[in-house]
């Protein structure tokens, strides 16, 4: 499995971006896919994840404004950004997580720089 993510750049405060992230090769419904973020000189945290169902799980710091959805169909995860702040400026990757065994596939990252 091969991730491809996309639809970083720069934004004003206030501003939204959709990033996206195509997956190649086999990718099943139940896999839990995520979206991360790392800032430099910080560890890279979870930002959202959707699984099974569209069961979805958020970040305190990005919960009203920031909506990650599936297609599955399309093997692709989105993440909506809404009402970016400074702090949210980070390179955004996107990872899979199998049921099967638990293998986890990362995307390359795309740099979001939420500046003025």
């Amino acid at each position: 499995v091969q991730l491809q993510a996309s639809g970083g750049g720069l934004v004003q405060p206030g501003g939204s971006l959709r990033l996206s992230c195509a997956a190649s090769g086999t990718i099943f419904d139940r896999d839990v896919m995520s979206w991360y973020r790392q800032a430099p000189g910080k560890q890279r945290d979870l930002v959202a994840s959707v699984g099974f169902g569209g069961t979805t799980n958020y970040a305190d710091s990005v919960k009203g404004r920031f909506t990650i959805s599936r297609d599955n169909a399309k093997n692709t995860v989105y993440l909506q950004m809404n009402r970016l702040k400074p702090e949210d400026t980070a390179v955004y990757y996107c990872k899979v997580r199998t049921v099967y065994r638990g293998y986890e596939y990362w995307g390359q990252g795309t740099q979001v720089t939420v500046s003025s």
